[in-house]
């Protein structure tokens, strides 16, 4: 027996506190997530996604579980005619059926929403709030470069660190030789 035939579809039902306890007991032992509360007396025709009868429209899943719409009297006539010669029904008989179980057409749902646009720009606009900040950061925060950045500064560092010879194995001094003076 399926969970959703445990809750009632209305408190009616619910006449004396024992039964609504042990209607609400059968409800929690069944999982108690309050789907027939979600979907209210829309009619479930399928198994949906992981059993559970919920609307969403999906090219992965194009037939949900549930109609979209709840039944109204208007569909409950069109249904009559339904079950005749569907020659019969007119063109907007057929779109009020269709509306009724599904919201779009698929072709409606695949179709490119102007959303990436909006994505779009919002990245642009953060690349250009990180550049901008960058560019008053090198200028404004950040002094001159140190003298040590010179190129007279730095061969003599490299001279000094060839003359105590650091890091001989892998290191800079490993590349110059001794003997001839010159690098290898």
């Amino acid at each position: 027996m399926s969970a959703l035939r445990l809750i009632p579809r209305n408190l009616s039902q619910l006449t004396t506190p024992t039964r609504m306890t042990r209607m609400m007991g059968r409800r929690f032992a069944s999982g108690g997530d309050g789907i027939r509360l979600l979907i209210g007396d829309r009619e479930v025709v399928g198994y949906g996604i992981n059993g559970r009868p919920l609307y969403f429209d999906s090219p992965d899943c194009p037939f949900p579980a549930i109609r979209f719409r709840e039944v109204t009297p208007e569909l409950c006539a069109v249904r009559e005619k339904e079950l005749g010669d569907w020659k019969k029904l007119s063109l907007d008989d057929k779109k009020l059926l269709y509306r009724h179980s599904f919201c779009q057409t698929y072709a409606e749902f695949q179709h490119f929403s102007p959303e990436w646009k909006l994505c779009l720009g919002v990245a642009l606009w953060l690349v250009a709030i990180g550049v901008g900040t960058t560019i008053i950061l090198k200028t404004k925060m950040y002094g001159e470069l140190p003298e040590t950045f010179d190129d007279e500064h730095q061969s003599a560092q490299l001279r000094r660190i060839i003359q105590l010879q650091m890091n001989p194995i892998t290191g800079i001094s490993s590349k110059w030789c001794y003997h001839e003076n010159k690098w290898k």
